[in-house]
């Protein structure tokens, strides 16, 4: 198995951690391959004998081999191995040392300086120090390493005698040689374990420190009684200097002992020495009888010569004066030539730019701010700062977000609330990039909550493990590589967490490239920098850091470098003046792009961003604030402005004016071809409004309840008077329709609850929209709708000319503009035909480039406002961090074909926070990939899944899947602008259609092995398999789906669909030849599909957060259809009077015909069960209809396609497939033979079914009958089928619930009819439904309300059983309400109000919602408007059809009094419901939800009285 880098990240690996492992598996593998080619001549290297088993002579021995080594200042010099090593682990162990001494390189690191007693200090073990060195200019010190492991373990003799021979040996030396010098103990030297290189730290276990100074007492036997004192002032005692290391928490140390020969001390004299050995026999230190002279002879410690003894003694002197002339010359230390740091802060902190960019974010890591910094802090005001880490508990208090928070926004966290924040399966919130978040990660001294300040063991015990999480999170999942910049502030000493927090940064983002320090103290520095060191070096923090500068003079540095003047930004406001907009209060409002009147008056631009703004839009990206403030500024080419925008600026005039209806919300639409400049027209709108309203974009990523409470905060800022206010203008760019309706219900809403009227609308949406037929919507709504198409008119022509050649002239080849040309040539085929042509001659297909392009293309071209990350086209390219880390200038662009350069686009816009590639325009992407790619587009998905980079790629992932998603799943759909609805991907219709239906199967097939076996490709597998007739496929991955998702009521819908669909295909291609059995075999087929369809039915019930009503409809369906099947069969004849006599009585009674007795014994039960099921799942289906709004045209049309029906108009689909279902129960031979038996009461239910009585959502739709007469005749029709006396005659509890909603309905278009019995015995037939133990469906206490509401002419006296009846009824609704709602959102069921409370009395006081829409004016959509904005209860004739009842509100809560007891009702807009206790007044409604108040108005007459 290969150790590659996806297998290492599988088992949980860091990206820098793979780096490095691979990195040293190459090294490893290298050198293996050296070693094998040079076996013969490495076997022929002479060797010595390892380490001496004596430890003082291992010690003390000369360093022989090794004075190349220490001279040349290399690292890892060879060493020799053993020729006869004792044991096959010894061997093994020595492969080792071989391999790691000759190529491994470890890090270089500086010595502690002489003298120092910083405790602060560090050493990183597994470093290396310079080599060992000998005399320079005396004053350097010379450096002795000795590893003393072996020394470290001996008893506390040894290591005396040891450690005291080793210092004095050394010291002794650099004295006679009047040199200062360190000796390192714990450092290795090259004589010894070869397994180490010389100058590693190793660091050695110190169990007692006094042990090491009380060592040095050897001094007074050592050396001459007179010489002693001199000794014991040149030795220094021993420093301590940890040993630090990432992989062990032993602690060690490197001890050292400094020697400082000064002239005053050692003038003249020669110090010989007797050095101490531990004998072994007698346990005794010992001294040898002679003292030894020793000198440092290059980097060693030689006793000198005797035949040279008396000249070294006679140098003495001259010795004596160059150490004199050393010290004089070492007091005269040269002045310092300070940094330029200035130019070393903007460097680290622009990524090399000159001026701030403000695409980069940073990342704050600070301490404690003391009071007197806080007035030094104000860059930070100014920077994009995504998140801070505070280790200041004080922070809020005092410190540094006590003032950050005066001037921003923010979000404040504790470390795990930040994790569990932003450690979801779903895309980053945008909160997190609009807003700072805050993280206190030692908790908050002014908390009351559990997060208190701790220690730092505490914090690493208890908070260290979240802070690793977070970091990996923002490092790997939320901000990409080169996008941001870790800057530590150090303002006051530094603790262990904060270094923690460094490394971790440094681990995630391989190196310091992107981390920067500013610190005024060097003290700070120091400490933090020897912490730091275990994971960086300290010469390259000192590189990237900021060390003494001022905190003002950084302060001043960093805001002199902004790109903006940071000026206060203002706002229209409605006195004709301006606000001023602060920073916080705009950010407050994140959901908002908000346009200031004086945008982009404070920026600083050079030329050369000038010039790439403005070639960036020609290019293709979409138009920013700044081009349309340099073309106002004449700072470059003016910008055209087509025709359509002076429509939009004509109809937003009008809306202004109040011309037409006055809605509290008005929409301006503007719908476009891609490309055509439909947002550059809608953002023009706003620039050239900006000075007189309020105006701003809509972010989408954020939900329309957060957008409408940051509107409404935005129109009222500092207003006076809010009813004066000037309207809103919002753009609202590519939305979803229901996020556009719930939005705009927000806004009305809110707008309802104000209680304001005036002349012009609160707010205006701006609706900017592709469509692919933006003519055609703009013809259904003439009024405030603009269409703007790739069609030029001829002003627009030579405008958009005459600019092109202007451009051409700057820039000069045209296809760098490419957009632009194809928008003057009209996007006409054959131009962006020629026009990729030509630039895609010369391109080399199998680059990855070009690949990359393909993809985009392909996507692109399906897929609409799709994109690739650029952090997936550069892994995809192969230029990820480990290829190049060091590149700071690295240009994604300039690894590019001169053609694919031309046909990208990056997107930088506001809302992206992720850099992404896209073709320049669609119509382009699908020129490409017809020339590309011709017939082959499946083969090209199916190499696109397979490319794992694309999909393991972390930045983005979950923004390119669903474009993968969308490829193969998402189909068009007119309501979206898409020209078809169409029942596939367009990609996968396209495949069909190009190629063949098996290679669009085969690129399904692809996709659903290849992303994670997703149950919904399975899904869709089996309705394109069935679509294509190839069923026994189509069950196969209905099945699949199902064993993925075995309760989905979805995909338990797509299986029956699969057999209805098998079934109607059967059913198609039967002849009169077809056997029994076959018929057989297709009953069953239908059955089964029903039986499929209950169990969609039977999991939808169960989903809490869905109403998936596909299963009755399904049932329905096939029900329906095989009835027509049976009646077909020659065992069913038809009877000269068109009915099926046969087919009614084997399906209603016990009678089975002797032909298929035994034929079909398995189905005679399971058909005898049909007439019930059908009836349920009808029953179903118009209790849905009743509860909730259908949302749609009710006007339209018939349409032959029943799917589109069932879609469009679900009650005209009811009223048919009813007509349907009762035709084949009805039977007048039956009815004759029953002799008014049981079917003949079924006979007179079917009758009355088929007549259009049979359900409540059937009665009803009687009401939206234009020629009401001939309803009316219908209903008295279908009266005259119930008994005559139903107070006698009883009836059936849902035959009753007709029964009287068909007198209301029936009362509603006829109030005279003959047929309409009195409200009183309606009353009275009702009471069933009260006293009745079983249950009851809601339509029953449905109608208790609309009866038992009290009326003026029988309700004259208070009556508490009357009231009980009421109350009770409300009650239940409200619970059988809940039920039926689960946990849907109401939004997206909104509850139906079909009746509401008129003038009058008995039945005629009960006004139905359709008299009142036909009392409205204008087109449907209008009146729909005038429902939603409440300006439907302005119409002076409805106000006279309506009875306004007065109520009153406590807490916020809505009363009203019954014939006793005060009743709680529900508002149609809970907003609107005053706060505090008022009298109030509004329209009663009747719903399946309850009463319902529209129009709630507070009365301040004190005559009004509750009712």
């Amino acid at each position: 198995m290969e150790l590659d880098e996806a297998f290492l990240k599988d088992i949980g690996m860091k990206k820098g951690q793979i780096h490095i492992f691979i990195q040293k598996r190459n090294e490893l593998l290298q050198l293996q391959n050296n070693a094998q080619q040079g076996d013969g001549s490495s076997s022929k290297t002479p060797n010595r004998m390892d380490a001496q088993t004596d430890p003082a002579r291992a010690s003390s021995a000369p360093a022989q081999g090794t004075a190349s080594g220490g001279s040349s200042g290399a690292v890892g010099t060879t060493s020799s191995e053993s020729t006869a090593p004792a044991s096959g682990k010894k061997q093994k162990s020595s492969k080792k040392s071989q391999l790691q001494s000759a190529d491994e390189v470890l890090e270089l690191r500086k010595c502690r300086p002489f003298r120092s007693q910083d405790t602060d200090f560090k050493y990183v073990k597994d470093t290396v120090l310079a080599p060992e060195s000998g005399a320079n200019d005396l004053i350097t010190p010379c450096h002795e390493y000795k590893s003393f492991a072996i020394a470290a373990e001996l008893n506390k003799d040894q290591l005396q005698s040891k450690f005291a021979s080793e210092v004095i040996r050394f010291a002794s030396a650099c004295m006679n040689i009047r040199t200062n010098g360190t000796i390192h103990f714990g450092v290795m030297d090259s004589v010894e374990d070869k397994a180490q290189k010389h100058g590693q730290i190793v660091g050695m276990k110190v169990k007692n420190r006094e042990d090491f100074v009380d060592a040095l007492n050897y001094i007074d036997r050592c050396f001459c009684n007179d010489l002693q004192e001199i000794a014991w002032k040149c030795i220094h005692p021993p420093v301590f200097v940890e040993v630090i290391s990432k992989d062990s928490q032993e602690q060690r140390f490197v001890v050292e002992v400094d020697i400082e020969p000064t002239v005053s001390l050692v003038k003249n004299n020669c110090f010989e020495v007797y050095l101490p050995k531990y004998n072994e026999s007698s346990r005794k230190v010992i001294l040898p009888k002679e003292p030894a002279l020793y000198q440092r002879l290059g980097a060693k410690s030689e006793p000198v010569q005797r035949s040279k003894l008396t000249a070294f003694i006679q140098a003495i002197q001259d010795r004596d004066a160059q150490r004199e002339r050393a010290e004089l010359s070492s007091t005269q230390a040269p002045t310092e030539i300070p940094q330029d740091l200035g130019r070393k802060l903007s460097i680290l902190l622009n990524d090399g730019k000159s001026h701030m960019d403000d695409s980069l974010r940073y990342i704050l890591v600070t301490n404690r701010c003391e009071q007197d910094n806080l007035n030094h802090i104000n860059f930070l005001m100014h920077l994009n700062i995504f998140c801070v880490f505070d280790f200041d508990e004080h922070s809020n208090v005092s410190g540094l977000y006590s003032k950050y928070k005066e001037h921003h926004e923010t979000s404040p966290y504790f470390l795990q609330d930040f994790f569990k924040e932003i450690k979801t399966d779903n895309a980053p919130s945008q909160k997190l990039f609009d807003q700072t978040s805050w993280i206190f990660c030692n908790g908050r001294s002014d908390f009351l909550g559990d997060e208190k300040p701790c220690d730092e063991n505490t914090w690493i015990r208890t908070k260290k493990k979240y802070l690793k999480k977070v970091i990996t999170c923002i490092c790997e999942e939320i901000l990409p590589e080169r996008s941001f910049i870790v800057l530590f502030l150090l303002l006051s000493p530094v603790q262990k967490p904060l270094v923690d927090t460094f490394q971790e940064f440094y681990t995630e983002m391989n190196g310091m490239e992107y981390i920067v320090c500013i610190t005024e103290s060097r003290e700070n520095y120091n400490k933090w920098a020897n912490l730091a060191q275990e994971s960086c070096s300290i010469e390259t923090l000192e590189q990237r850091s900021i060390v003494g500068m001022k905190l003002s003079h950084v302060d001043a540095t960093i805001q002199s470098m902004l790109p903006s003047t940071a000026q206060p930004r203002h706002l229209p406001a409605s006195t004709g003046g301006v606000c001023i907009l602060p920073s916080r209060e705009e950010e407050k409002l994140c959901s908002l792009e908000i346009l200031c009147a004086d945008q982009c008056d404070d920026i600083n631009l050079t030329e050369e961003q000038k010039l790439e703004i403005e070639q960036n839009f020609y290019r293709g990206r979409k138009i920013m604030w700044e081009n349309l403030w340099l073309a106002d500024k004449k700072l470059c080419g003016d910008i055209i402005e087509r025709e359509a925008c002076t429509e939009a600026s004509k109809l937003l005039d009008g809306i202004l004016r109040g011309s037409g209806q006055n809605y509290s919300v008005a929409k301006l639409k503007i719908f476009h071809h891609p490309g055509s400049g439909g947002s550059t027209i809608a953002r023009q709108v706003l620039w050239k409004n900006r000075k007189r309203f309020r105006c701003a974009v809509i972010k989408t990523s954020y939900s329309h309840s957060t957008v409408c409470k940051h509107v409404l905060a935005l129109r009222d800022y500092e207003e006076k008077e809010i009813t004066h206010c000037f309207p809103v203008l919002l753009l609202i760019e590519d939305y979803e329709d229901e996020y556009f309706e719930d939005l705009q219900t927000d806004l009305m809403e809110a707008v309802a609850t104000r209680k304001m009227n005036t002349c012009k609308p609160y707010f205006i949406l701006i609706c900017c929209r592709r469509y692919n037929n933006p003519e055609r919507l703009c013809k259904a709504s003439p009024l405030d709708t603009v269409a703007v198409t790739h069609k030029l008119t001829e002003s627009e022509k030579k405008l958009f000319n005459t600019k092109l050649e202007k451009l051409q002239q700057e820039y000069g080849e045209p296809d760098f503009i490419l957009t632009f040309v194809l928008m003057c040539k009209e996007f006409d085929k054959t131009y962006v035909s020629d026009a990729v042509e030509h630039m895609l001659q010369g391109i080399d297909p199998s680059s990855r480039d070009t690949c990359l392009m393909r993809y985009v293309a392909l996507l692109n071209c399906y897929v609409p406002n799709s994109y690739i990350s650029l952090s997936h086209c550069e892994a995809f390219l192969g230029l990820g961090a480990y290829t190049d880390s060091k590149a700071r200038t690295y240009d994604f662009k300039h690894h590019l074909s001169e053609q694919v350069r031309m046909i990208f686009i990056e997107l930088k816009e506001n809302t992206t926070y992720i850099s992404s590639i896209r073709i320049i325009h669609c119509l382009v992407a699908k020129e490409i990939l017809r020339q590309l790619s011709g017939n082959q587009q499946s083969q090209l998905a199916t190499t696109l899944l397979q490319e794992k980079v694309l999909f393991e790629n972390r930045f983005g992932r979950e923004e390119f899947i669903k474009f993968i998603r969308h490829l193969f799943i998402r189909r068009d759909k007119r309501s979206r602008g898409d020209n078809t609805d169409t029942l596939f991907s367009p990609f996968i219709e396209h495949v069909c259609e190009a190629e063949d239906c098996e290679k669009a199967i085969a690129v399904l097939q692809a996709a659903y092995e290849l992303l994670g076996k997703d149950p919904f490709f399975a899904q869709q597998l089996a309705r394109l398999n069935y679509s294509n007739e190839k069923f026994e496929d189509a069950k196969y991955w209905a099945e699949v789906a199902k064993s993925h998702l075995p309760t989905d009521s979805y995909i338990l819908d797509t299986e029956g669909q699969v057999y209805r669909r098998l079934f109607s295909f059967t059913v198609d291609r039967m002849t009169e030849e077809d056997t029994p059995e076959q018929i057989t075999e297709t009953i069953l087929i239908a059955l089964k599909a029903m039986k499929c369809f209950r169990a969609a039915q039977q999991a939808a019930k169960r989903e809490r957060e869905s109403m998936n009503n596909a299963g009755y409809y399904g049932e329905v369906e096939v029900g329906c259809r095989l009835l027509r099947f049976l009646s077909t069969l020659p065992v069913f004849p038809r009877s000269p009077e068109g009915e099926y006599p046969e087919l009614v009585k084997y399906l209603t009674t016990d009678y089975i015909p002797e032909d298929i007795r035994r034929t079909w014994g398995v189905l005679h039960s399971r058909l005898k069960g049909l007439r019930q099921n059908l009836y349920n799942a009808l029953e179903w289906i118009s209790e849905e209809l009743s509860y909730f709004q259908t949302e749609k045209n009710q006007e339209k049309d018939d349409e032959n396609d029943d799917i589109e029906e069932l879609i469009d108009n679900p009650r005209k689909w009811l009223r048919r497939q009813s007509a349907v279902y009762a035709k084949f129960f009805i039977s007048a031979s039956l009815i004759a033979e029953s002799n008014n038996g049981p079917n003949t009461e079924l006979m007179r239910c079917m009758i009355i079914y088929g007549s259009g009585g049979g359900n409540v959502t059937n009665i009803l739709s009687f009401l939206t009958d234009k020629k009401e007469n001939r309803s009316a005749e219908k209903l008295e029709r279908i009266l005259s089928f119930y008994p005559e006396n139903p107070l006698r005659n009883r009836l059936e509890d849902n035959d009753l619930i007709h029964f009287i909603l068909s007198h209301i309905t029936l009362a509603c278009l006829a109030p005279g009819s003959a047929k309409l019995l009195p409200l009183q015995t309606l009353r009275e037939l009702s009471r069933r439904f009260i006293k009745g133990k079983r249950q009851f469906p809601a339509s029953a206490f449905f109608l208790l309300t609309l009866l038992y509401w009290p009326d003026e002419a029988l309700d004259k006296e208070p009556n508490p059983e009357k009231d009980e009846i009421l109350t009770s009824a409300l009650q239940t609704l409200k619970r059988l309400y809940d039920i039926k709602m689960k946990d849907v959102p109401t939004r997206k069921k909104r509850i139906y109000t079909p009746f509401f409370l008129g003038k009058g009395y008995g039945l005629r006081k009960i006004v139905h919602r359709n008299k009142i829409d036909k009392l409205m004016v204008g087109t449907l959509d209008e009146r729909r408007m005038k429902w939603l904005n409440g300006s439907v209860w302005n119409i002076p004739i409805i106000r006279d059809n309506l009875k306004r009842v007065c109520g009153w509100t406590k807490d916020r809560h809505l009363f009203i009094r019954g014939h006793m007891k005060d009743l709680q009702i529900l508002p149609l807009h809970h907003l609107s419901v005053p706060a505090g206790n008022e009298n109030v007044s509004f329209y009663l409604g009747f719903s399946f939800n309850g009463l319902v108040a529209f129009d709630i108005v507070v009365e301040n007459d004190p005559a009004i009285r509750r009712m």
